[in-house]
């Protein structure tokens, strides 16, 4: 009897599997709606399972690595499905989702580990200037 190897894990660097979190966002409930997912990217099949506020979910689609598309249905235990389509790059997968006709929004998903791509801010420092009696005229006798 032969055994087939197991399908391996997809290695395109856009869709590691493993632990990501993210949020979506829905005009009549302000704010950044708090997701925790576990993903798995094999062979142009995306699975999964997560949480966030509306309760426990699972969900399954497609990612196509040629030009970053990804589509899946999020299903909440005992309550309603939610479409998602969006694209995958370097700092995550963002898009939009809906429910049929009833609401839709936008959202945004990334590996775990790579921080909330989301809030970040550019920045300047700069030296205070000196103290009054430290400043040295040029050219004085």
């Amino acid at each position: 009897m032969k055994t087939e190897p197991p399908p391996t894990l997809e290695t395109d660097p856009r869709f590691p599997s493993g632990p990501w979190t993210g949020f979506w966002l829905q005009k009549q409930l302000p704010g950044k709606h708090l997701m925790e997912l576990r993903l798995t990217f094999q062979n142009g099949n995306l699975t999964g399972e997560g949480r966030d506020w509306v309760g426990p979910f699972f969900f399954d689609g497609r990612y196509d690595v040629a030009d970053g598309k990804c589509y899946w249905t999020k299903k909440y235990l005992g309550k309603h499905d939610v479409f998602y389509k969006g694209y995958g790059e370097a700092k995550g997968i963002w898009g939009v989702w809906e429910i049929g006709e009833l609401a839709r929004g936008g959202f945004h998903i990334w590996p775990e580990g790579l921080g909330d791509p989301t809030n970040e801010h550019l920045y300047e420092e700069a030296e205070p200037p000196a103290p009054r009696e430290e400043l040295v005229q040029i050219g004085a006798v």
